[in-house]
């Protein structure tokens, strides 16, 4: 009996130690950025029509539960979303800004124009993103928010309030899926 218990005991530890997986994309554990290790706080599927869009994953200096405290969190920050079908720089944009006037008042968008603008510049330049691409949108807190793709710096958008609108996409009380931002908050 101890031997059966013995052996559970060790099939669990081992799953619990393995990187999260999600429509065959194996996600690190942690991500170094900047000055520190971010933590993989939970990953999720963006799903429109049946259709699966991306894997997205979000990355922090220590786990949060809830869309705020993410928000709020210090420091360096990470969403990477994994390409599962080809999406236009059209496409990404539209839902982006679809999702950002819905968490946002028109006065706060019209804030945010100038960063918007420099926002579709860079996906205008990235073009059409294809299945396995990864778009890393990461915060320095230094320098804003880096849009990465495939490991190649597209373009870099100052300010934590830009930050903070386009985590609002997967974290805002009106996120792009509701069920997403549970999986990217550990839920």
């Amino acid at each position: 009996m101890k031997k059966i218990l013995l052996l559970i005991c060790c099939v669990l530890l081992s799953w619990n130690a393995s990187a999260l997986e999600l429509a065959g994309v194996k996600f690190a554990d942690s991500v170094h950025l900047g000055n520190r290790d971010l933590v993989l706080n939970g990953a999720g599927i963006r799903t429109k029509y049946f259709f699966k869009i991306y894997v997205a994953a979000l990355y922090l200096g220590e786990k949060a539960f809830m869309g705020e405290t993410a928000l709020n969190q210090a420091g360096e920050k990470r969403i990477a979303l994994h390409v599962l079908r080809e999406l236009s720089d059209e496409q990404m944009l539209h839902s982006f800004n679809e999702v950002m006037a819905a968490n946002h008042i028109p006065a706060e968008m019209q804030a945010l124009e100038p960063q918007l603008k420099e926002l579709t510049a860079i996906f205008h330049a990235v073009g059409t993103v294809k299945k396995g691409d990864v778009v890393a949108l990461d915060y320095l807190p230094d320098s804003g928010t880096q849009i990465v793709v495939n490991g190649v710096l597209m373009g870099n958008i100052p300010g934590e309030l830009f930050n903070r609108a386009l985590f609002k996409i997967w974290l805002g009380d009106k996120p792009a899926q509701p069920d997403l931002k549970q999986k990217m908050l550990g839920m």
